[in-house]
């Protein structure tokens, strides 16, 4: 079970790795937290009339779309997105965002998903969200005390029959080592780096995430159906834009993984994983 904030972020992370169990036969689930009512259009050849004005029924659509290029089951808590604040000072949340939902509210709706579902790994963000956003954050949260309370019959005894889930990952994707590993690429064939900029502005006292990934997933070969997947999010992403900018070629030969931390495990497992499922099967 893979939970996210907002439609298209199962496609921008991890998403290979899920076409990849879905494809092995596991059963999968995608848990989006928010309709993205608040997104913004960020591929401008979707910058038409209408869009803005439809974009809670245009996302669900689009949705839809990328969950069968992935090959995975998806379903919706239900809540609505809080928008991304911008300004200094920090303008306040809006009414009834997900972000304002109390956590036990958020977690109880989340916990009766797990327990219908049943799923033995559940994957989302760290702490900081990945980036910033007040939904990204308040998932960290919600999914961190689902997986902690799923099992517990005392905790939310409306929600069905009590489930424990077994390992809680989060993803991990802007990893320094793989743009440097794509930009050395990019220099050796004499082309423009499309991430020098971004590189520029990394401050060398950031250190770099991979310094927390526990487990590395191969999945190379799903690499066109997360873009496929990516594409499906027709007013998010670009396509012509930083997600495509890497040669799919030099995805699978220079860096065909995808990158997780186990944040929390019941069963015994070695570090470091190439498996998700790693000890599951000996438990």
């Amino acid at each position: 079970m893979a939970v996210h904030a907002h439609p298209d972020d199962e496609s921008s992370k991890a998403a290979a790795t899920l076409a990849k169990y879905a494809a092995e036969g596991h059963d999968v689930m995608v848990v989006t937290l928010t309709g993205g009512e608040r997104g913004d259009i960020l591929n401008p050849a979707m910058d038409r009339p209408g869009v803005k004005e439809n974009m809670a029924e245009i996302r669900k659509d689009e949705m839809a779309a990328a969950a069968k290029a992935l090959g995975v089951q998806q379903t919706w808590l239900g809540f609505v997105d809080s928008g991304l604040p911008e300004g200094d000072p920090l303008p306040p949340l809006p009414d009834g965002c997900f972000a304002l939902v109390p956590l036990d509210e958020a977690t109880e709706k989340l916990v009766e998903v797990v327990r219908d579902f049943k799923p033995h790994v559940i994957i989302t963000y760290d702490e900081n969200g990945g980036y910033p956003h007040p939904d990204h954050i308040k998932c960290h949260e919600v999914s961190v005390a689902a997986f902690e309370t799923a099992g517990d019959p005392d905790r939310f005894p409306d929600a069905g029959e009590p489930w424990t889930p077994l390992k809680l990952y989060y993803t991990h994707g802007f990893i320094r080592d793989r743009i440097l590993r794509f930009s050395e690429e990019f220099e050796k064939n004499g082309q423009e780096n499309p991430f020098a900029e971004w590189l520029s502005k990394w401050r060398r006292e950031q250190g770099d995430i991979m310094g927390r990934v526990t487990t590395q997933v191969t999945c190379g070969d799903y690499f066109p159906q997360r873009d496929e997947a990516l594409r499906a999010h027709a007013t998010q992403i670009d396509p012509n834009g930083f997600f495509f900018a890497v040669p799919m070629e030099w995805q699978q030969r220079l860096w065909p993984t995808e990158e997780f931390e186990l944040a929390q495990t019941r069963v015994q497992t070695k570090i470091p994983e190439t498996d998700l499922f790693a000890g599951i099967e000996e438990s």
